[in-house]
């Protein structure tokens, strides 16, 4: 009877992490960790690939009138529109968090690791500099309904 409540609770959890992963896909109103500022809507997804992505789907900071680029990104986004912008990448499933791709800071062009979950009902996005975690800051992130 014991094993067959352990064997239960583990399948549970298992469910419960997935479930946890499924909320955190839609849109979500980004917020500046450091001025409490909205600055734009991010769109999250499951690709064909089977990984998580995010992209920008709509800036709510005043760029003047002038489409917003990423001048500081290197490579293919060295000057593309941020609207459209992939800034979540390559991310996998992992105990009901998103884990292991990159996270984009379109402001200075660089790359952090990422790790995304829930935290009542809101969005916890953590980049970091380094793969565990330690070194980084944390975003929080509205549900857009």
């Amino acid at each position: 009877m014991r094993k067959l409540f352990f064997i239960l609770l583990f399948f549970v959890s298992c469910l419960s992490g997935t479930a946890q992963v499924h909320q955190i896909l839609g849109n979500w109103k980004t917020i500046d960790d450091k001025t409490g500022e909205p600055q734009s809507i991010v769109h999250i997804y499951k690709g064909s690939d089977g990984l998580y992505y995010g992209k920008i789907i709509e800036l709510l900071v005043d760029t003047q009138g002038h489409e917003a680029l990423c001048i500081a990104c290197e490579g293919e986004d060295h000057n593309k529109p941020v609207v459209g912008m992939v800034i979540i990448r390559g991310m996998h499933e992992e105990d009901g968090c998103l884990k292991g791709g990159k996270v984009l800071d379109p402001d200075n062009g660089k790359f952090y690791y990422g790790k995304i979950y829930l935290e009542n009902g809101n969005l916890v996005l953590r980049g970091s500099l380094d793969k565990r975690g330690f070194i980084g800051r944390n975003q929080t992130w509205l549900r857009v309904k």
